[in-house]
């Protein structure tokens, strides 16, 4: 009985954790359609990602690399109003302080900037 009961715990624990990459990899590519895509947060248009290829022109803003090392936050404060967290004047518009990308889009954004090395 008691194998049968650690057994089943084991496995709630292994199903829990496989659902929960599954999903990361879903908010990634979400994150990743929305950074690309020009009616939504277009991050692309201005930024260049260090190590991958993206098509677009990424030239205004700066590169973006080492993401993954920041606390998501971080990153969450700097997209939803860059004006109030980075102390200088920025042409990065506030994507979630003027309601062009939700919470959730924000947070998806978010999980594909933490895949940046």
């Amino acid at each position: 009985m008691k194998v049968g009961k650690k057994l089943l715990v084991v496995s709630a624990i292994s199903g829990l954790l496989v659902t929960n990459i599954f999903a990361n990899e879903d908010l990634v590519k979400q994150g990743e359609k929305i950074f690309t895509t020009n009616t939504k947060g277009n991050c692309i248009a201005c930024h260049a990602i260090s190590g991958k290829t993206l098509d677009g022109p990424g030239s205004f803003g700066p590169t973006l690399s080492g993401l993954s090392y920041w606390p998501e936050e971080e990153l969450y404060k700097v997209i939803y109003d860059p004006y109030n967290t980075r102390g200088k004047i920025t042409a990065m518009p506030a994507f979630g302080k003027s309601g062009w990308l939700s919470d959730s889009e924000i947070k998806a954004v978010i999980a594909f900037l933490k895949t940046i090395n």
